[in-house]
């Protein structure tokens, strides 16, 4: 078995390692476009030729199934990657956690990147799934880009300003990046206000990576042996994990759990 990941940069590490945790014996094809970054800024045009070419790169090592482990990618590309890919290749995209987290009740925010929040996209997500309850959107500039570079100091800045504009009452924050989960503590103890109930943080990792084995007819088995192999694809060449990786959780389990491919 053999599930492959894409994203501009290391967002998709949450979603990688959580099919780690779920699949433990799946090989895994990580493949992101370094050169390429950031994607956000970018034409839909633009991002969707991004984005081809880092699943074709992904594509060649024959997966069982591709999962679109990027916010933007999923807005602006699921269509054409699933036109050119499937049936041969299943193709699963990414949807911020809008409604488990308005099913929690309570004001929500989501934290997205400036591109993503108010896009028609995500507005029409919240119509669908937020039901009654009071949305924030909030745009979080930079956070991407600082955690994609592990740069403390700029996570903390990009951090405190969203935080700065998250309603206090928030009961909730929807991770609308898949980069936002690799500092989802950080985030968590920058919003939680002293007396409020535990503030929620929803993304998308867990379910997705579930749904991918779903779509291949894997159940999960977290003590599976042996561990599966690692791939990993950087604007098209092989490589090992980048160095930032290593600053998280998530890339640090992949790196000790996977054996080089």
């Amino acid at each position: 078995m053999k599930i492959a990941l894409m994203d501009s940069g290391i967002g998709l590490l949450p979603t990688a390692a959580a099919v780690r945790r779920l699949r433990p014996d799946v090989d895994l094809v990580l493949s992101s476009d370094p050169d390429g970054m950031p994607w956000g800024p970018r034409t839909p045009q633009d991002i969707t030729a991004h984005a081809l070419a880092v699943a074709r790169a992904a594509a060649a090592h024959r997966p069982d199934a591709l999962i679109v482990a990027c916010n933007t990618a999923s807005v602006h590309a699921l269509p054409t990657l699933r036109a050119e890919l499937e049936p041969t290749l299943p193709v699963i995209g990414t949807v911020p956690a809008i409604k488990p987290a308005a099913a929690g009740g309570g004001p929500v925010a989501i934290w997205a990147t400036p591109a993503t929040t108010g896009s028609p996209y995500q507005r029409a997500l919240i119509q669908e799934f937020a039901g009654s309850a009071q949305v924030t959107e909030v745009p979080c500039p930079g956070l991407a880009d600082a955690v994609q570079n592990a740069d403390e100091a700029a996570i903390d800045r990009a951090v405190a300003a969203a935080a700065a504009l998250t309603p206090p009452d928030v009961r909730a924050v929807v991770l609308g990046c898949t980069h936002y989960e690799l500092v989802a503590e950080r985030i968590r103890a920058a919003v939680q206000r002293p007396g409020r109930p535990p503030l929620a943080l929803h993304g998308s990792a867990g379910a997705v990576a579930a749904q991918a084995l779903r779509r291949i007819g894997v159940v999960p088995a977290p003590s599976a042996e042996p561990a599966g192999t690692l791939a990993v694809i950087l604007s098209g060449r092989a490589a090992a994990l980048p160095e930032p990786a290593m600053a998280y959780a998530e890339g640090l389990l992949l790196k000790a759990v996977s054996p080089a491919h």
